[in-house]
């Protein structure tokens, strides 16, 4: 049987913590950054992490 191969994107996108977690950033922090407050700003900078349900199958396709 073949090797699994990794889905490129999801690799680009999410790591998986040395707890098992799943770390994300958050998305529209990347252009037309006049519009939003600097509020809104400093908390898209910071990484998420995703819930169980998303993580499962974030995981599956990371699989290698």
């Amino acid at each position: 049987m073949p090797k699994q191969k990794t889905h490129s994107g999801a690799k680009k996108r999410f790591t998986v913590t040395a707890s098992g977690k799943v770390k994300r950033e958050k998305p529209f922090h990347s252009h037309i950054l006049t519009s939003k407050t600097q509020k809104r700003k400093r908390s898209l900078r910071q990484s998420a992490i995703l819930n169980g349900t998303d993580s499962k199958m974030i995981k599956k396709l990371l699989a290698e």
